[in-house]
């Protein structure tokens, strides 16, 4: 994985991504063309050809030599960063938008092309969007197979922005269903009301009072096809079936997930159960949320142990009882774990060490958490796993294609010779899978 990071595995990216654009301005024009129409269009090398016009060794060639001449800039400024660790910099940036020094000084020549091609670049310029898939592809084949800190900053700010999207949510949600209960309530009542004077209508043989009754009770009824009572339901019939699911498979289940609340629970079913995998990525965010009411307690707790002890990093989780701010079952804190920093790798919060779940409930699609003395981060089980072995067939399919790189993880697998290099890249297909 060295050679995709550059001679500097532990080169600073973050010094790195704010210099990328004074990088660019300093190549020629045909170069920044070539590194636009390969990283940001994404274009093949047949169609870089056509637009440039030139040969597509030729296109190829030019965009490995503006690689090596950023390279070289970079080397200057004492950042050594490998060529194959420079193009996923590049590609991470083209995920979000160009940069502004690229967009400036596009070359005139290319964007005389054509209508079609003009059009394409000035738009690229502005703002390159990805869909859903592109951007998990390139967080899960290109970040974990480059072993960067990108993908574990990816999967920090994920774990971060899930936290508050759930803690801002959850006020809103709780009001709507309080009154639609209120209004269910209110109907009921009114129900029972109208088919007693229903009843009592009857027994008097007063026909008129009778329809007009019978027509109010009808229109009560209907009231139950609204779409927004409809919508309340139906979510709260999938948490009932998500808690059925859990009952019935009872491994899935772990002692943090006592803490999860009513709001949790229809947070985790607001999306698709009609398939085994739909029941397996929700249990596995239920398995997140619990365990993120725990992070902040231990990672209170490890502070205090570390500002009592100076800064000795603790031998055992059962040292850190006596500093927790909140009581924590046996049972819970039995799935926690001090471990070396290498067991989660790519997170950077501790050199000492740190803790972490013991084991994965699902390897596939559980994250996992690492506290550590400078913080915390997510990552998953399966990055550990995996990581080496997709850099061993990523290696292989560019070589197979010219320096090109994959365009999802599927594309991989006729590289994968071994039996681990394939386990590894269908379990990554199986965790982009929608």
């Amino acid at each position: 994985m060295n050679e995709l990071l550059g001679n500097d595995p532990d080169a600073n990216w973050e010094m790195i991504s704010p210099h990328l654009d004074a990088a660019l301005g300093k190549l020629e024009e045909a170069d920044r063309d070539a590194l636009m129409l390969r990283y940001f269009e994404r274009k093949s090398a047949r169609e870089m050809a056509i637009i440039l016009g030139t040969s597509e060794d030729a296109a190829q060639k030019r965009v490995t030599r503006a690689v090596e001449r950023l390279r070289e800039f970079f080397s200057k400024r004492r950042v050594a960063i490998g060529a194959g660790g420079l193009i996923t910099l590049i590609s991470a940036n083209a995920v979000q938008s160009a940069p502004a020094g690229l967009a400036a000084t596009i070359s005139t020549a290319v964007l005389a092309g054509t209508a079609v091609q003009a059009s394409t670049l000035i738009t690229a310029t502005k703002t390159i969007a990805m869909t859903t898939l592109q951007k998990s592809i390139i967080v899960a084949a290109l970040a974990s197979v480059a072993g960067t800190g990108i993908y574990a900053a990816h999967q920090n700010a994920e774990f971060t922005g899930r936290i508050e999207s759930l803690q801002q949510q959850q006020a809103p949600l709780t009001a709507q269903i309080q009154e639609l209960n209120q209004e269910r309530d209110d109907a009921t009542n009114q129900l029972a009301g109208l088919a007693a004077e229903n009843a009592q209508l009857e027994s008097n043989s007063n026909e008129n009072e009778l329809l007009r009754l019978r027509a109010q009770v009808t229109r009560l009824e209907n009231q139950g096809n609204d779409p927004t009572a409809l919508a309340a339901k139906t979510l709260i019939d999938k948490v009932n079936r998500l808690k059925q699911r859990l009952a019935e498979t009872p491994g899935a289940n772990i002692p943090e997930m006592k803490l999860l609340t009513d709001e949790d629970w229809l947070q985790a079913a607001n999306c698709e159960l009609d398939t085994d995998l739909d029941y397996r990525k929700a249990l596995a965010a239920l398995r997140t949320d619990a365990e993120s009411k725990v992070v902040p307690i231990l990672k209170s707790a490890l502070q205090a142990y570390l500002k009592a002890n100076n800064q000795q990093f603790p031998a055992n989780i059962s040292q850190l009882e006596p500093y927790l701010t909140s009581p924590i079952d046996d049972a819970i804190l039995d799935r926690w774990e001090v471990a070396p920093p290498s067991t989660v790798p790519n997170i950077g919060v501790g050199s000492e060490g740190i803790i972490t779940e013991k084991a994965a409930i699902d390897e596939i699609f559980d994250s996992r958490v690492a506290i550590g003395a400078d913080g915390y981060g997510t990552s998953d089980f399966l990055t550990a796993e995996a990581e080496p072995y997709l850099g061993q067939v990523y290696k292989a399919y560019v070589a197979a294609n010219n320096g090109l790189q994959p365009a999802n993880v599927s594309d991989m697998l006729p590289y994968a010779t071994t039996p681990e290099q394939r386990n590894a890249v269908q379990k990554m297909i199986l965790k982009n899978s929608k």
